[in-house]
């Protein structure tokens, strides 16, 4: 399964919508072939791994890391092709909350006559097997994309110095792992404030598998028009949430540069709920979103619980200064019992810096875990 799994990594940023699966099969304990979902509407790792073993694989073991698919989408269910390929026994690393699937895949596989086992959830392989598909079991069980906040800061927890100056907190070597999460998402999120201060591009350099949409959050509608996002509209898209209320020159003078506005309903005191930005990013078919915002969106995002994994990069740098810029500039104030707390959370010593990323628990991740459990 440790090499199912690998198979499965690497269809990251490629396969989006669906989920990364990786198939692997052994015959007499000897691999005898292997295969990955590669590219969204492509064959899938199940039939990937039957093409890539020479000859029969009647009597053999498939070791999928997710459970194979019974209906009909962009290819076959993956069900028949195990049944038809004569397979003796699956070993699945968890099961598919997929409503179209949801046990399905496994009970045709046992109808058929074939031998399932699937590993418990709490085991490391099925940790690992979830964890690899996140983003497609949160756009499952919500509609919602899988949200990662990112940020560097130094050592003294403070991601601009006091004039606002935030280039560069982390190293070169950092920053490369950056540009490489961006090249794997479907949308980098920040607001308006991080527009007027850094005139981000928020692209992937070099490319990745993906181009990801930019995306601000900006109530009054004010991205300058000479800014580098909205001079390159019309070669990556640029969605802009703005209050329904806002000016309508600005908003109009945005769609003619090609941008695309959203207006939404704001709160009082003007602000734009993350809740709903996300409900619409969802409809428009993202899985993954990256929010590199500063401390204000990040602040919203995580108020709303609207956070679900964190990469943070600390620089061995002390800024000192009045108490400025946090990296999440929060309203809410809860016991100490009761704050969030990264799970599975891993480091990285990226030269001088250090990597921090772990996962965010939220409700959905509950109900995730009882779809799992059956």
């Amino acid at each position: 399964m440790t090499l199912a799994l690998a198979e499965a990594a690497r269809g990251k940023g490629f396969v989006e919508p669906n989920p990364m699966v990786g198939a692997v099969l052994v015959s007499d304990d000897r691999l005898a072939g292997s295969g990955h979902h590669a590219r969204f509407g492509g064959p899938h790792a199940e039939v990937a791994a039957l093409a890539a073993t020479p000859g029969s694989a009647r009597g053999m073991t498939m070791h999928v890391t997710l459970e194979p698919c019974c209906h009909f989408g962009k290819t076959p269910p993956c069900s028949r092709a195990i049944v038809e390929a004569g397979i003796s026994r699956v070993v699945i690393a968890t099961r598919d909350p997929f409503p179209l699937v949801s046990g399905g895949g496994i009970e045709e596989l046992r109808a058929a006559g074939i031998h399932v086992d699937v590993w418990p959830v709490d085991s490391p392989v099925a940790r690992q097997a979830i964890r690899l598909n996140r983003p497609f079991f949160k756009r499952v069980l919500t509609g919602r994309p899988y949200t990662i906040a990112k940020w560097a800061m130094s050592l003294d927890g403070r991601i601009a110095l006091a004039t606002g100056d935030s280039r560069w907190i982390s190293n070169d070597r950092s920053r490369a792992i950056v540009h490489e999460i961006r090249g794997r998402v479907d949308g980098i999120l920040v607001g308006i404030g991080t527009v007027k201060a850094d005139d981000p591009s928020l692209t992937a350099r070099p490319p990745g598998p993906r181009t990801p949409r930019r995306i601000v959050v900006d109530p009054r509608a004010e991205t300058p028009i000479e800014s580098v996002l909205v001079r390159t509209a019309r070669e990556t898209p640029v969605t802009i949430f703005c209050a329904a209320n806002a000016a309508n020159d600005r908003r109009k003078a945005l769609e003619s540069s090609g941008c695309e506005l959203i207006p939404l309903n704001a709160s009082a005191n003007g602000s734009l709920s993350p809740e709903s930005i996300v409900e619409e990013l969802g409809s428009k078919g993202l899985t993954n979103l990256l929010i590199e915002g500063g401390s204000k969106v990040l602040g919203r995002f995580f108020d709303a619980g609207c956070i679900d994994e964190v990469a943070v990069f600390v620089a061995p740098a002390l800024f000192g200064g009045p108490a400025a810029f946090p990296p999440i500039e929060s309203k809410s104030v809860r016991p100490m019992e009761s704050i969030p707390r990264l799970a599975e959370v891993r480091t990285s010593t990226i030269g001088s810096d250090t990597l921090i990323q772990g996962l965010v628990q939220s409700d959905w991740c509950a109900t995730l875990e009882k779809s799992l459990s059956r």
